[in-house]
C-alpha cells in the first residue's frame, strides 16, 4: 500500500479486512501451519490489490463515467502510480521461472513480511531470501520495462 498514490481508497486497514472476509469465508481449509496462513494471506491480498487495479483503471477508460461540474473538472489529476496489473502479470512469469523468487515477492511485498518471517515461512536462510529478493525485483523490473 506504501507505492499507491495519495488517496487511495482501499487503505491498508481495509485491505486487511477484505482479505480476513474472504478468509473467513472459505469453509474447507486446512491449515498446515503459520506458512501456509501466511502464504494464502499473502497470495489473497495481492488478488484483492490486483482486482482493485482492474476495477479502477475500468473506471479510468469511461466505465461508468460520471459527469462532472466544471468546477471539479478544473482539479489536478492523481500523481500517478505504478502498474499493478503489470506486476501481477510479470509476477505470473516469474513463478513459470522461478516459484520461489515469486513467492518471496509476494510474502515480502503483499504480505509485508519481514526478510527473517520469509526466511522462516519458506524454510530457507534470510540471505537466501535477500538473494532471492534482489533477483526477483530486478527481474521484474526489466519484465515490466519490456524486457530491455
Amino acid at each position: 500500500m506504501a507505492g499507491e498514490r495519495q488517496g487511495h481508497s482501499l487503505q491498508a486497514t481495509a485491505l486487511v479486512n477484505e482479505a480476513y472476509l474472504r478468509l473467513m469465508g472459505v469453509q474447507h481449509v486446512n491449515w498446515q501451519n503459520r506458512a501456509h496462513f501466511l502464504a494464502v494471506s499473502a497470495r489473497l491480498m495481492r488478488r484483492i490489490l490486483v482486482d482493485f487495479a482492474r476495477r479502477r483503471n475500468y473506471q479510468k477508460r469511461g466505465g461508468g463515467a460520471e459527469q462532472v461540474t466544471f468546477d471539479e473538472g478544473l482539479e489536478v489529476g492523481e500523481a500517478p502510480s505504478f502498474d499493478l496489473i503489470a506486476l501481477d502479470e510479470a509476477l505470473d512469469r516469474l513463478a513459470a521461472v522461478d516459484a520461489r523468487k515469486c513467492k518471496v515477492i509476494e510474502f515480502r511485498f503483499f504480505g509485508g513480511l519481514s526478510v527473517e518471517e520469509t526466511a522462516a515461512v519458506l524454510d530457507v536462510s534470510p540471505d537466501t531470501v535477500m538473494r532471492d529478493w534482489r533477483l526477483a525485483k530486478t527481474w521484474l523490473l526489466r519484465e515490466m520495462k519490456g524486457g530491455r
